[in-house]
């Protein structure tokens, strides 16, 4: 069975929620997400899909934020691995340098508005927003401590970014895409414009990918795959009755992702593809809060999204629907019993490889 996994953006506490769902879908389904054959990412979907992507479990990084140290275990970058950063993107720090002023892309905003009805709200706004003023160096280090070379081993592993220019999406790592490095394709992922500062790659400025889609599901239509499942943490399929102003807002920003969402996917199933779609619940929202880059409540999250996706994946009967998915080593779905001394090698060690070449080749042969 040929498998896409895709993670949303949705802040830090989104790239927690990812946390929890993805080792969630290890625990019921027996499937490795490392083993999917194309990983799409946006924002904080990025960061998460490139660890993943490189290898580290799920059921890893939910031990790891949650204070676990692992005495004795290092990083493929050699480091300790308790030393890693437990914050998942939430240590902000400025930007070195002068602080932009004025609209951060006129060429953009002037783009985007010679044809405004083909480009999302987020599109016609990001180039009014004057360029962030905090550093991505954090989500940079947070990559590189899980792949030292320039790209995941992963075959298939994109990370979407918006170009400050044009507006277009680029889901850097797929063929035609602009050479990068992964830290710097995950950064440039999660530049919220407004908040971070645009990442520069190859002479070109570029943003959040959740400028043009939150979810970005439709880049693996065609792709023949048997099924696609979406972990997206910016929509949700409950309602919020609260009229509450800031509540109401939060519920219509959601509707318009959902919608995005469901557009996307039909484009994926018209080629044939199943598309399993797993969102977030009142659950998890309550949790979440109002400010998804904020750090305070991020383990919370976690451990209520390994709850409820789990009985996502139980209660709508996906758990049957997806019995066929590929089994994955027992030591990628579950932590090993011992102590990490004793473990199978959890996370391999990277080889340096330059992105879509890769795939190329492999295409090739």
């Amino acid at each position: 069975m040929k498998v896409g996994l895709v993670l949303g953006a949705g802040g830090v506490l989104g790239g927690a929620w990812h946390t929890g769902a993805l080792a969630a879908l290890a625990q019921e389904t027996d499937w490795d997400p490392a083993s999917a054959e194309y990983i799409v990412g946006t924002s904080a979907g990025s960061l998460i899909g490139s660890l993943v992507a490189a290898g580290v479990p799920p059921w890893f990084m939910v031990a790891h934020s949650g204070g676990e140290s692992f005495e004795g275990l290092t990083g493929p970058d050699g480091r300790p691995a308790r030393d890693a950063d437990r914050s998942g993107g939430a240590n902000f720090s400025l930007h070195r340098g002068l602080p932009g002023l004025g609209p951060g892309s006129l060429r953009m905003a002037a783009t985007t508005l010679v044809n405004p009805l083909r480009h999302t709200p987020l599109q016609l706004l990001a180039g009014w927003l004057p360029a962030g003023f905090m550093s991505t160096d954090s989500l940079k280090d947070t990559v590189r401590r899980a792949v030292p070379g320039r790209w995941v081993e992963h075959k298939s592993f994109w990370a979407v970014a918006t170009d400050f220019h044009t507006g277009k999406r680029v889901p850097f790592g797929r063929i035609g895409s602009p050479p990068a490095d992964v830290a710097d394709a995950v950064a440039a992922s999660c530049a919220i414009p407004g908040f971070f500062r645009p990442v520069e790659i190859g002479g070109r400025r570029y943003v959040d990918g959740g400028v043009c889609s939150v979810s970005n599901l439709d880049l693996l239509a065609g792709r023949g795959l048997d099924v696609v499942i979406c972990l997206n943490p910016l929509s949700s399929l409950d309602r919020d009755g609260s009229l509450n102003p800031i509540a109401r807002f939060g519920q219509l920003t959601r509707s318009a992702s959902g919608r995005r969402l469901g557009h996307e996917a039909r484009k994926v199933r018209a080629y044939g593809t199943e598309v399993v779609l797993i969102q977030a619940t009142a659950a998890d929202r309550a949790v979440m809060g109002g400010n998804m880059m904020s750090g305070k409540r991020r383990h919370e999250v976690i451990e209520t999204a390994v709850r409820t996706v789990a009985e996502q994946l139980r209660e709508r009967g996906l758990t049957d629907r997806l019995k066929e998915l590929p089994k994955g080593q027992p030591h990628k779905l579950r932590r090993p019993p011992g102590p990490p001394s004793t473990w199978p090698e959890i996370v391999p060690s990277a080889r340096p490889r330059r992105g879509p070449a890769r795939e190329r080749a492999r295409r090739a042969a």
